[in-house]
């Protein structure tokens, strides 16, 4: 899968978050990834200050390595939350 790094495709990454039961949150730190996972409160916190491009990758690190409950993701999120979890194991 080949990465996007514009806005709409940034806002797709967003909308899988927002179907999740995780949190994203936009914050400034000094975070050494450029983000902070907290995963047993489900939080994932994104240094707001990444250029798009940053984001772009922090979001996609991100949903590689957390579990989402499929069911809840829209037909369309759902595919490209699996396409995202399969390239991990293409890795």
């Amino acid at each position: 899968m080949e990465l996007k790094y514009t806005r709409p495709f940034l806002n797709k990454l967003e909308d899988i978050f927002a179907e999740s039961d995780f949190v994203l949150r936009y914050e400034k730190g000094n975070f050494k990834a450029g983000y902070c996972l907290l995963k047993d409160m489900k939080v994932a916190v994104v240094n707001k200050y990444y250029s798009l491009e940053g984001k772009v990758n922090c979001l996609y690190d991100i949903l590689r390595t957390i579990s989402v409950d499929e069911s809840r993701l829209s037909d369309k999120n759902k595919q490209l939350y699996l396409q995202i979890r399969n390239q991990e194991s293409n890795l």
